[in-house]
C-alpha cells in the first residue's frame, strides 16, 4: 500500500521567501530625509529673516519720524531761546541805562529807538564826550541799519565809528552772530554864557583887587 504525505507538501508550499535588506535603499532614504530637513530649516530661517527685516524697517521708519519731530521741536526751542536772550539783553541794557545818571534821557531814547530787528545791545559806556556801544547782530545789514539810525539825530556827531566787528561761527545751539563795538561822539554844545560869566567874574575880582590896592 502506497502512502503519500500530503502535509509535508502543503507545508513546503506555505513557506514564503524572505525579503533581503538592501543598504543602498536605506542610505537613499536617509539622504532624502536629511535634504527635506535641511530645506525646511533653510525655509524657516529665511522666513524669520524676512520677519526680522520687516520689523527693523518699521522701527527705522518710526525712528525717522521721531527724529524729524524732535528736530522741529529743537528748532522751535532755539528760536524761543534766541528771543528770550534778546529780551533779556534788552532788559539788562535798559536797567544799565537807567542806572547811569550821567547819560541824558534823550540819548538813551534815541539809542533804544535806533536798534533794528535781529540786533541787540549787550553793554554801553559813556563819558563826557563819547559813547561806546557793544552788541550782537545776526546780519551785517542790521549793524549797518543801526549805525545809520544812530546818525539820524543831532545828539551824536557823524561819522559813527564801527570800532570792531567780528563774525562768530554758528554752533549747535546758536546761529552765526556778528559781535560789534560802535563809538560815537556826543554833541555837547559849549555854554558861552557860562564862559563869559566866568571870565567876567575873574575880571570883577581883579578890578576889585586893583581898587583895593589903589585905595591903599
Amino acid at each position: 500500500m502506497i502512502r503519500v504525505n500530503l502535509l509535508g507538501v502543503e507545508r513546503q508550499k506555505v513557506k514564503k521567501p524572505l525579503i533581503a535588506f538592501d543598504p543602498t535603499q536605506s542610505l537613499t532614504l536617509i539622504c532624502a530625509l536629511i535634504l527635506v530637513a535641511t530645506a525646511a530649516g533653510i525655509g524657516w530661517w529665511f522666513w524669520s529673516l524676512r520677519q526680522e527685516s520687516t520689523q527693523l524697517d518699521a522701527e527705522i521708519a518710526t525712528a525717522q519720524q521721531e527724529s524729524a519731530r524732535l528736530q522741529t521741536l529743537l528748532i522751535e526751542v532755539q528760536q524761543f531761546e534766541a528771543q528770550r536772550m534778546t529780551l533779556q539783553q534788552r532788559v539788562e541794557l535798559i536797567e544799565q541805562l537807567r542806572s547811569g545818571q550821567s547819560i541824558p534821557v534823550q540819548l538813551l531814547d534815541h539809542i533804544s529807538k535806533s536798534v533794528p530787528d535781529m540786533l541787540w545791545l549787550t553793554a554801553m559806556t559813556q563819558d563826557a564826550t563819547q559813547v561806546e556801544i557793544e552788541g550782537r547782530s545776526t546780519t551785517l545789514i542790521s549793524l549797518s541799519d543801526f549805525v545809520g539810525n544812530l546818525g539820524s539825530s543831532d545828539l551824536l556827531l557823524k561819522p559813527i565809528e564801527i570800532v570792531q566787528s567780528q563774525v562768530q561761527p554758528a554752533s549747535t545751539t546758536s546761529p552765526e552772530l556778528v559781535s560789534f563795538t560802535v563809538r560815537a561822539q556826543i554833541n555837547t554844545p559849549a555854554a558861552p554864557e557860562a564862559g563869559a560869566a566866568g571870565r567876567g567874574g575873574r575880571g570883577g575880582r581883579g578890578g576889585a583887587a586893583a581898587s583895593g590896592r589903589g585905595a591903599q
